[in-house]
């Protein structure tokens, strides 16, 4: 069973960065597409990115689009979200989470699921 596990997570002002990991320390992440949401207090869970196994398919939500960007280093069984230009908006908890599924946000099609990492954008 997958275990993936985020880290990156921080309190930042508007308009700075962070890099958000994802990783499985027993299992290769080779084969599944991997997505990336977020959930802010009071609000659904939203999709923010997704990238195929094969780097060649990736998504982003129209909230995200400019400012972050998703990219995987199989060699590192990890996936990062690089999130520039932060916006107080982009507060919430973020999740990663593995489907066999391309290019797609529905959260129900993915099967196993991190247990999150907090980024709060504040001044």
């Amino acid at each position: 069973q997958l275990q993936l596990v985020e880290s990156g997570g921080g309190l930042v002002q508007p308009g700075g960065s962070l890099r958000l990991s994802c990783t499985d320390s027993g299992k290769t992440l080779d084969h599944y597409a991997i997505g990336w949401f977020r959930q802010a207090p009071g609000k659904e869970r939203e999709g923010v990115s997704c990238i195929s196994n094969t780097h060649t398919s990736i998504k982003y939500a129209d909230s995200v689009k400019g400012r972050f960007t998703i990219s995987r280093d199989n060699t590192k069984n990890t996936i990062y979200l690089q999130m520039n230009n932060l916006k107080p908006e982009d507060t919430a908890v973020y999740y990663c989470a593995v489907t066999i599924i391309p290019d797609t946000l529905e959260a129900e099609l993915y099967d196993y699921w991190g247990q999150g990492t907090q980024v709060i954008v504040s001044s």
